[in-house]
């Protein structure tokens, strides 16, 4: 099963998971600012404590023997294996072996927020389902004195990797920790202390948790709590890929399964992951949307709720083999057919890469590049999973890449090319046809008629809604795909295009635009902050950029 969890992974180059470029474009400063030392006046890169180092730490001793991409590609590729051994070794330390519902619980290696990107919480999540699972195993063998000695390090290995992992952890432990004393004699509350004393040697990591957020420059809030529609949403969107009808069958089929379990004689729950899984609804319910600067913190738990949940549901002894040969055909079904839908959607969108990418065959190295990637302001099921291509351009040529995230505290990277103020990080890269509601996305229109022209040199356009030709003055194409293009910039000046020719993105527009985007300057660059430094004169496609 581990090994058939890989297998949508392995044709692609790229893994088509909406922020992995982006994370790609990172990790390639990190370790090539010797390299491409023009790097230095686009980007600041700072190596701190963070909880968010997994692959960032593993890129480090990998990239120089396997090269950037192949090294990402084999880490990401053993995030759903690791998921799915970490899956069935709790399976099989709770029942005793690895029961035929186990099987239904395994579709979650590909879930939702694995898709959207989050590596690193994916990562120390699967690491935390196995290091939960040797938690058992120690615990059954009676090894309490070396399991209090091995989970200090895994703790703060966890902690690391992403801090979700350790909380992943943190709760599962406890509640495992809690029925076991409970088992033992002990009332509830008697257990519930002893289960805290057990798990103390899971708290250091809280101790770096103060430090990394008490520092003077960091940023990033906790925010949008109880918000109970977007939880709906998001339990709804557990399996959410291509395929709607596909995705929620899935789900549907889940909850099926669940709900069988209360009412079949056949299956029962175990008490212990019971549970587990009820403490991560606790911890779901009571999570904001925002933790820390990052957004969708209560959506990353959902999977591992309705996982954990899956894995307490087990056949009652006395059930005969032909009715479990039955389930365990039935699951393995349900789990190939699901991996078979991600085995074909990821190779679509592998091909969707290829088409935009062969536009860096045109891109000089150490370009100056603003790109801007089409999106609408429809939540649509199937997303472009575009957002992030603009990094490799930063991974494979060493260019600018107006995508990257710059908050810190939060990534090791933050961006400093003042020259392209309101046009140098993420979500710049984003444009729509209109202005979408609650979002900073600008349209199209706007973003071609403002952009900095004397910052940058090149302009990539991937996918962009439709907009007046007469935008693209100045610019000259150097590649097409459809709506996709490269351009070379050769007059700096904006195009001398009438505002009141843009129809109802007239002056108006324009000057809210302008009015949000002083306010937001006056925000992030206080009185007394340096004046900018003048755009970078222009300069030979392919040379060094000057310094900013």
């Amino acid at each position: 099963m581990a090994f058939i969890a890989a297998i949508p992974l392995l044709l692609p180059d790229v893994a088509p998971l909406v922020d992995l470029p982006g994370h790609m474009g990172r990790w390639r400063v990190q370790q090539s600012m010797h390299q491409a030392p023009w790097l230095g006046d686009w980007y600041n890169f700072e190596w701190r404590l963070i909880g968010n180092l997994g692959i960032d730490l593993l890129i480090v001793p990998l990239e120089p023997l396997l090269g950037l991409e192949l090294a990402v590609k084999l880490i990401v590729i053993s995030i759903p294996v690791l998921t799915a051994i970490g899956l069935l070794w709790i399976a099989r330390e709770v029942h005793g072996r690895v029961p035929a519902t186990a099987l239904f619980a395994l579709p979650i290696v590909y879930s939702f927020p694995f898709h959207f990107g989050f590596v690193n919480f994916a990562l120390a999540m699967a690491l935390s389902l196995n290091a939960f699972a040797l938690w058992l195993r120690l615990a059954r063998l009676g090894h309490i004195r070396l399991r209090a000695i091995l989970f200090v390090p895994i703790g703060l290995i966890l902690w690391v990797t992403h801090t979700f992992g350790w909380g992943l952890l943190g709760v599962l432990a406890f509640s495992a920790e809690l029925i076991r004393q409970h088992d033992r004699g002990r009332n509830w509350f008697t257990a519930a202390v002893f289960a805290g004393l057990h798990c103390i040697v899971l708290v250091p990591p809280a101790i770096l948790m103060l430090v990394w957020r008490s520092g003077d420059d960091v940023t990033g809030q906790t925010a949008d709590w109880f918000n109970w529609r977007v939880k709906a949403r998001w339990a709804l969107m557990i399996f959410r890929d291509r395929w709607i009808l596909l995705d929620m069958g899935t789900l549907a089929a889940c909850f099926l399964l669940l709900l069988k379990g209360v009412h079949d004689p056949n299956i029962e729950y175990s008490r212990n992951l019971t549970l587990s899984a009820l403490c991560l609804l606790a911890v779901y319910l009571l999570l904001p949307r925002i933790v820390f600067g990052s957004a969708y913190a209560d959506m990353r738990l959902a999977p591992f709720l309705l996982g954990i949940a899956l894995l307490a549901l087990r056949p009652k002894a006395g059930l005969s083999i032909r009715r479990a040969s039955i389930v365990a055909a039935i699951g393995l079904t349900f789990f190939a057919g699901r991996i078979a839908a991600t085995t074909l959607s990821f190779w679509q969108y592998d091909q969707s890469y290829d088409r935009q990418l062969a536009a860096l065959d045109k891109l000089p190295v150490g370009a100056r590049l603003v790109s801007f990637v089409g999106e609408t302001c429809r939540d649509e099921w199937t997303m472009s999973r575009l957002e992030h291509i603009p990094a490799m351009a930063l991974t494979r040529k060493f260019a600018f890449s107006n995508d990257q995230w710059s908050m810190a505290g939060a990534q090791l990277l933050t961006v400093n090319y003042a020259a392209g103020r309101g046009f140098n990080h993420d979500p710049s890269q984003i444009v729509t046809d209109v202005r979408c509601p609650r979002e900073y996305w600008r349209p199209i229109a706007v973003a071609l008629a403002r952009f900095p022209r004397g910052a940058f040199d090149y302009i990539w356009m991937v996918e962009p809604p439709a907009y007046d030709r007469r935008l693209e003055a100045g610019l000259v194409p150097l590649w097409r795909d459809g709506s996709s293009a490269l351009f070379r910039i050769e007059d700096r000046r904006p195009p001398r295009l009438l505002m009141q020719d843009l129809g109802p993105l007239g002056p108006e527009f324009f000057e809210r635009i302008n009015r949000r985007r002083r306010s937001f300057e006056k925000a992030s660059f206080p009185p007394g902050t340096p004046a900018p430094a003048p755009p970078p004169a222009a300069r030979a496609p392919g040379n060094r950029p000057p310094p900013a």
